[in-house]
């Protein structure tokens, strides 16, 4: 009975050791955290090599330094969406998918739309496509001194990106969609049920331009869980590696960061795309001309993520079925949205495969 007793309180004082080390590594790990954030220097986004070329309002214009000895002789214009900004795409150098394009040879230049302003509240859809785009297509064609260019949209900028060369096909030489939404019909995601229940109307009538923190709170709502706990937890393991909390940082920083949404912009493209599908069903117009996606005849490349939560498979896969296009290609991409720009699967995978389909048909 004694070493029954005896037998017991060595296991119990076992456990209370295991516990109490435990707990002295965690009060470690969590000062080395505390000192690794207080000597952190977190450079910011935009790692890569760039120069503001030409503006207009609060839309500015970068030429991307070239990374080849040779590129590509059409230029590309990349198009971002209108929430959140494109450094996403360039958010680190280890993890650039405009680095990893550059290297591939493609002549980038890449259109930042800015942070609107009270003012901006009536800047329409319009103006977004017809003015702010065409300014840069055509600031690029007199700066290559080339009949066309490429472009290449991505999300919401991708939308936008296929309206613009349905509607201006002579100046597109190849028309590029990343993670695009193009077919609003579909309930998958919560995303799309939620804008298809919004009314708009009423929300500019309210705000104005629609605030960054509405539409960056409706995002974390997708996937509460993995966005607003779990990577704080998994954070933990991290705290004393600088290097991973510096990565960690400026991702957080480019979530949070989120321009306000233009009122009249907004309005449209909630009421025309996820209320009425107008693009599909061709009864878009935009300044007063309908929008045909049948004249989109140029060498097609659609590029959607099978794990998307933002942009769901349905609303992005069937681009090339709208378009009259000979030449077109559709690629899923078993990851997510931001996966597309930030994971190892798009330095290895993403980045080549538009990389090489650009090369081939950007020799005129």
């Amino acid at each position: 009975m004694t070493e029954k007793i005896l037998e017991t309180n060595e296991k119990y004082l076992e456990k209370i050791q295991q516990s109490f080390e435990e707990m002295t590594n965690a009060n470690e790990q969590l000062f080395k955290g505390l000192e690794t954030f207080m000597n952190l220097e977190v450079e910011g986004t935009n790692a890569t090599e760039r120069e503001q070329v030409f503006s207009q309002d609060k839309m500015k214009l970068y030429h991307y330094a070239k990374r080849t000895r040779t590129q590509h002789k059409v230029p590309t214009l990349v198009v971002y969406a209108l929430v959140n900004t494109p450094a996403m795409m360039d958010i680190q150098e280890d993890k650039s998918f405009i680095k990893n394009i550059l290297e591939g040879g493609t002549d980038i230049y890449l259109i930042e739309w800015g942070y609107p302003t009270p003012e901006d509240k009536y800047i329409t859809l319009e103006d977004y496509i017809q003015g702010y785009i065409n300014e840069a297509v055509e600031f690029i064609k007199k700066d290559k001194g080339v009949d066309k260019v490429n472009i290449m949209g991505i999300c919401q900028g991708g939308t936008f990106s296929t309206i613009y060369t349905a509607l201006n096909p002579e100046k597109i030489q190849n028309l590029v969609t990343i993670v695009t939404p193009i077919d609003f019909s579909t309930n998958d995601g919560l995303l799309f049920k939620w804008s298809k229940n919004i009314n708009a109307d009423l929300m500019v009538q309210a705000y104005g331009n629609i605030p960054g923190e509405f539409m960056n709170n409706g995002f974390l709502t997708l996937k509460p869980l993995s966005l607003m706990v779990n990577k704080y937890l998994d954070l933990v393991d991290d705290l004393g590696d600088s290097t991973a909390i510096a990565n960690f940082m400026r991702m957080e920083k480019w979530i949070f960061d989120s321009p306000a949404q233009v009122g009249e912009a907004y309005r449209q493209f909630i009421n025309d795309m996820y209320h009425e599908n107008k693009l599909i069903k061709g009864e878009l117009e935009i300044g007063g001309k309908k929008v045909d996606l049948k004249n989109i005849n140029m060498p097609l490349l659609n590029v959607y993520a099978t794990k998307d939560h933002q942009v769901p498979v349905e609303a992005a896969k069937d681009l090339e079925k709208y378009v009259s296009s000979l030449d077109k290609e559709t690629h899923p991409i078993q990851t997510g949205h931001i996966g597309m720009f930030v994971s190892g699967r798009s330095a290895k995978e993403v980045a080549p495969l538009i990389s090489n389909w650009l090369k081939e048909r950007s020799k005129k």
